[in-house]
This record gives C-alpha cells, structure tokens and sequence, in this order.
C-alpha cells in the first residue's frame, strides 16, 4: 500500500442501475388482491411486489385501457 494517493483525478462514479430505481407509493388495495398476488408469490418464488409491478408495467407497456365493467 501506498502512503499516499493521488486524489485529485478521481472522478464521480455514476450509478449503472439508477435507470430502474422504483418509486415507493402507497396504495390501497382489496384484500383479495393483495391475497391473490402473495399466493402466486408463493408459488413463483417472486416477492408479490414485483409481480405487481409486472403486471402494472405489462398493462401500461400494451397502452390498455380500464374497462367500465364494475
């Protein structure tokens, strides 16, 4: 090891995966919603928030709209 370094040509690194960062929100579901999304957690080994996200992004990614139905 050095006694000393040179510090004056560092340069900031930037974050490679600051692209993906997610925003926390908080949101108010059904129960069976949130019921429905930790079974299938459970079942794919994925935390129930990403399966969220995915679905979220899937539905928003096709341009989808909501249906009137309920």
């Amino acid at each position: 090891m050095r006694k000393e370094y040179d510090l004056t040509k560092l340069t900031k690194a930037s974050p490679k995966y600051t692209k993906r960062l997610k925003e926390p929100v908080t949101i108010r579901l059904e129960p069976q919603i949130i019921a429905y999304f930790k079974d299938l957690s459970n079942k794919t080994g994925l935390p129930y928030q990403s399966l969220l996200n995915f679905v979220l992004r899937d539905y928003a990614n096709q341009n989808k709209k909501p249906s009137a139905n309920w």
